[in-house]
C-alpha cells in the first residue's frame, strides 16, 4: 500500500521538472516556424533538428540543455513524438493507397525493403555503435526522423543513438532538397515521374514537399501520395521490431514483456481508418495536421538537443559512408522502379 501512495507523489514532482525543457522546446518550435516563414524551402521539422543541435552546443545554453531542461527535452523526444505519429495517420486514407495502383505499391514495397535491409547491413558492416544501423535504416526507408522515433520507442533504444541517427537522416534529406531538382532533366524524368521518384526516395514528408514542388503541382501530388504510402509501412515495421524485442525478452518469467504492437502504432492505424471513413471535415484534418507538425517539431528539437557533435565526429567517416551508401541505394532503387513503371 505504501508503494501505491508514493507513486502519485513521484508523478507530481516529475511533471514540474519537465517544464523548463518543454518551454525550451516550445521556443525552438517558434524559432523553427519563423525560419520556415522566412525561408519556405527549409521545412520546419528540419529547422527544429538543427536548432536543437545548436542549442546543445551554444556555450550559454548548453548547461541548461544538459541540466534542468533535460527531463522535458527527453519527454518531448519520446512522448510528443508518439502523439505526432498518431496524428500522422490522419494524412493517409486507404483510398489514397488504392488510387496509386498496384505498380506504385510494388515500387514502394521494393524501395522500402531494399533500403531498409541494405542500410542495416551496411551500418553493421561499418561498425556503427548501438542501434544506429537499425534506426538509420528505418529513417531512410520509411519517413525520416518520425520513423527513427517510432522504432527507437519500440526497441527502447538509447537516446544518443536516436539523436545521432536523426542528425544524419536530417542532413541527407536536407541535401536532397537542393540536389534532386538538379537531376530531373539529366535523368530524363517528366514532372509526374520526378514526383514519384522524390516520394519514394526522400526521407521526411516536409522534405518531400520542398523537393517536389520545384517541378509543379503534378509532381507534388504524386510525390506526396507515394510518400504517404511509405509512411503506411511504418506500422508493420514497428510491429516487427516490437515482436523481435518481445521474443528476446521472452526467456524470463518475472519480467514484464513489451506489448506485441506499441499503443501509438495502434493509434496510428486507428487514425488511418478514421481518415478512410471521410467522417472528419476538412477544417478538423487541417487542425490535426498543424498539431502533428508542431508536436513532431518539438520532439525533433528534443532529439536534436541530445546530439553530441564531438562524439558523432569520432565516427564521422563511418557515419558519412553509411549516409552516402544509403542515399545511393534509396535513390537508385527508386529511379529504377520509376523507369520500370513508365518504360
Amino acid at each position: 500500500m505504501a508503494l501505491l501512495r508514493e507513486r502519485p507523489a513521484a508523478a507530481t514532482t516529475a511533471a514540474p521538472a519537465r517544464l523548463p525543457g518543454l518551454g525550451l522546446a516550445a521556443l525552438g518550435v517558434a524559432l523553427a516556424w519563423s525560419a520556415h516563414q522566412l525561408l519556405p524551402g527549409v521545412p520546419m521539422l528540419t529547422a527544429s533538428v538543427v536548432l536543437g543541435i545548436a542549442a546543445a552546443h551554444l556555450p550559454r545554453i548548453r548547461a541548461v540543455v544538459r541540466g534542468t531542461a533535460r527531463p522535458g527535452l527527453s519527454y518531448a523526444g519520446r512522448r510528443l513524438m508518439r502523439i505526432g505519429i498518431v496524428l500522422l495517420g490522419l494524412k493517409l486514407g486507404l483510398d489514397d493507397i488504392l488510387g496509386l495502383g498496384w505498380a506504385t505499391v510494388a515500387l514502394v514495397l521494393g524501395v522500402v525493403a531494399a533500403t531498409f535491409l541494405g542500410t542495416w547491413w551496411l551500418g553493421r558492416r561499418l561498425g556503427l555503435p548501438g542501434d544506429q544501423p537499425l534506426l538509420v535504416a528505418a529513417g531512410y526507408s520509411i519517413c525520416g526522423a518520425s520513423a527513427i522515433g517510432a522504432v527507437s520507442e519500440a526497441n527502447d533504444s538509447d537516446e544518443r543513438d536516436a539523436a545521432a541517427s536523426v542528425a544524419l537522416v536530417t542532413l541527407c534529406g536536407t541535401l536532397a532538397i537542393a540536389v534532386l531538382p538538379l537531376l530531373q532533366q539529366p535523368l530524363g524524368l517528366g514532372d509526374a515521374e520526378f514526383g514519384r521518384w522524390v516520394g519514394a526516395s526522400v526521407h521526411d514528408v516536409g522534405q518531400v514537399v520542398a523537393t517536389a514542388q520545384t517541378a509543379g503541382p503534378a509532381a507534388l501530388g504524386d510525390a506526396v501520395l507515394v510518400k504517404l504510402m511509405r509512411v503506411a509501412l511504418l506500422a508493420p515495421l514497428v510491429a516487427a521490431v516490437a515482436m523481435s524485442v518481445r521474443h528476446r525478452s521472452g526467456g524470463g518469467t518475472t519480467g514484464k514483456r513489451p506489448p506485441l504492437v506499441p499503443l501509438f502504432v495502434v493509434g496510428f492505424l486507428a487514425a488511418v481508418a478514421l481518415r478512410s471513413t471521410s467522417l472528419l471535415p476538412g477544417p478538423v484534418l487541417d487542425l490535426a495536421g498543424h498539431a502533428q507538425e508542431l508536436l513532431l517539431a518539438a520532439a525533433l528539437f528534443g532529439l536534436g538537443s541530445a546530439v553530441d557533435l564531438p562524439t558523432l565526429a569520432r565516427t564521422g567517416g563511418r557515419v558519412a559512408a553509411l549516409g552516402l551508401g544509403a542515399w545511393v541505394v534509396v535513390a537508385g532503387v527508386s529511379y529504377a522502379g520509376v523507369r520500370l513503371m513508365t518504360g
